[in-house]
């Protein structure tokens, strides 16, 4: 089993299997502090991971105190992340905007030594709660967006947007709201411009999972 294999085994362990994340990447920016909860601060800062294209996804991460109080890092080291798809909404421009990230439940700086390829794997259980939407890409690519609910504890649940390619998205466009799949995939950004009534333009960062592989679990 590879040292990715093994982490995510690791995380299924800890009863995480519905929502599971693991990065490793290249630090981008400084920690700096996001809020505080309980009295336990956390501390947020992005990471890059680089496709096989050569294209880098720019994943933002929320890590808690406990987690980085003896470690020191900055942008260029490389780490190696452990964690859950985190979602919420945030008001911005009078509108509401949903943020995607990592919450951290396990981080390490790697050994620069080691030369780690980038790792970019979600595993996601949950059911899907608006009707998905399929299209065609100006490349004439089949595509079907999808937004999964997956149930955590306390009674709350993350809202998290996933993609899906050809063959998948076909068969999720069929699927209907209420469905239980299961997925694997990577966490990706994508930037996009967005132009307001006034015709100012400005880029934007939407963040989605993009699913490698789906299977419907059941039908509710």
């Amino acid at each position: 089993m590879d040292k990715g294999g093994k982490a995510m085994e690791g995380m299924e362990e800890k009863g995480l299997e519905t929502n599971c994340a693991l990065l490793i990447g290249v630090v981008l920016s400084p920690p700096a502090i996001s809020h505080k909860s309980y009295g336990e601060t956390f501390y947020s800062f992005s990471v890059g991971v680089d496709r096989k294209s050569g294209y880098q996804d720019v994943i933002q991460i929320i890590v808690s105190e406990r987690l980085i109080w003896n470690l020191e890092f900055q942008p260029g080291d490389f780490v190696e992340i452990l964690g859950q798809i985190r979602t919420y909404n945030e008001e911005q421009d009078g509108r509401n905007k949903l943020n995607v990230v990592i919450f951290a439940r396990d981080f390490k700086r790697c050994d620069e030594s080691l030369r780690l390829e980038h790792e970019n794997r979600i595993i996601l259980e949950g059911f899907i709660c608006k009707k998905p939407i399929g299209r065609i890409s100006p490349l004439g690519r089949e595509i079907c967006d999808i937004m999964l609910a997956v149930n955590r504890m306390y009674n709350k649940s993350d809202y998290i947007p996933c993609i899906a390619w050809g063959r998948n998205a076909g068969y999720a466009s069929n699927l209907s709201v209420g469905t239980k799949i299961s997925i694997t995939g990577r966490i990706q950004s994508r930037e996009y411009r967005k132009r307001d009534n006034d015709g100012n333009t400005w880029v934007k960062t939407a963040y989605e999972v993009s699913i490698l592989k789906l299977e419907a679990l059941s039908e509710e």
